[in-house]
């Protein structure tokens, strides 16, 4: 593998501003024209938080894999694993249609990459075939 593939994300986003705004909007529109009750306002709020948290504070996620290693770092975990020490990678397709990357060592244990470090796997998976590491596909599966 010539270049190394990288990806970052950030809790930071342009969707995630015009959601909260979109919200919070139509709180204050029911509380000013339809007279909501604030405390059903105030409870319907609440649920924006984490994304309110996400936006402010923008956590950072990034995952690399070069040539010896694959790495990734969240704000709350970190890993570095050597490529001789992967068996192959399992790519889970949720029946929310997300895609959930573990890492399976050759003694069979597995390490789930955290969602917010998984890369496209679109453009993720040809790099780890070139990398030389074996992928397996398993759609739709309900544990695993």
């Amino acid at each position: 593998m010539s270049d190394p593939y990288s990806y970052t994300s950030q809790g930071r986003r342009p969707a995630t501003a015009l959601v909260l705004s979109g919200i919070w909007a139509l709180l204050l529109t029911a509380y000013l024209l339809v007279e909501a009750s604030p405390v059903i306002l105030t409870l319907v709020g609440l649920f924006t938080l984490p994304a309110l948290y996400d936006y402010v504070t923008n956590p950072r996620a990034t995952f690399t894999l070069d040539a010896t290693h694959m790495r990734w770092q969240t704000p709350r975990q970190q890993a570095d694993i050597a490529i001789s020490e992967i068996d192959h990678l399992r790519f889970d397709t949720r029946l929310d249609l997300s895609v959930r990357l573990t890492v399976v060592r050759p003694s069979g244990v597995k390490i789930r990459v955290p969602y917010p470090a998984t890369p496209p796997h679109t453009e993720f998976e040809p790099a780890a075939r070139t990398a030389g590491l074996t992928t397996r596909r398993h759609h739709f599966s309900l544990l695993g």
